[in-house]
């Protein structure tokens, strides 16, 4: 039990690692050496969880893609029970994350930028991609939205535009720009 405790809480540390990194210098940006050098792990303990640096990125896009589909939706709900309301208020969790970190971009669109369109981060980056859309199409139907998926796009559209233009004017009032785009998009689907 130790062991697989041990093994746990190193794979978390060197994963932990490699996400703060790739998020900011991106994936190309960043070697194995660094990875190694900043989680003080051993190179042959790396190479025990992660084989290749393509499975330490595919684990860390696997992570975000968890973590970031939660803040979305725990920004939403803090909005209210209105789904309408939540489809604006999940610009929170962009707030949050630049208060955090500041705006280092999209990981997705930077994976995709990054990688060939036939490797696995790609794949992942696309998997987030249309489970973030269709969670978006969800709220836009029980929002009443007459066509959920054109709003759910939008939508996308926005957080993705949000995300981009952050991280060229770090300035966080994109997001708010976003938010109000957010809102009247929503009264026009929803009238």
């Amino acid at each position: 039990m130790v062991t697989k405790t041990r093994k746990t809480t190193t794979e978390e540390r060197i994963l932990a690692t490699a996400a703060k990194l790739f998020y900011r210098h991106g994936l190309r940006g960043v070697g194995i050496d660094q990875v190694i050098a900043e989680s003080g792990v051993a190179k042959s303990t790396l190479y025990v969880h992660f084989r290749t640096k393509e499975e330490l990125i595919a684990a860390y896009l696997r992570r975000t893609d968890d973590s970031w589909m939660a803040q979305l939706q725990a920004a939403a709900e803090r909005a209210g029970d209105r789904p309408a309301d939540q489809l604006v208020g999940l610009f929170d969790a962009l707030l949050d994350a630049f208060d955090r970190h500041g705006f280092f971009g999209c990981p997705f669109v930077s994976a995709a930028v990054e990688t060939s369109l036939d490797s696995e981060a790609r794949a992942i980056t696309v998997g987030h991609t249309e489970r973030r859309q269709r969670w978006l199409v969800e709220v836009s139907t029980q929002a009443g939205a007459a066509d959920p998926e054109a709003l759910a796009r939008q939508i996308g559209l926005l957080i993705d535009g949000a995300l981009a233009a952050g991280r060229l004017s770090q300035e966080r009032a994109v997001v708010d720009e976003a938010r109000s785009a957010a809102r009247s998009l929503v009264a026009q689907h929803t009238v």
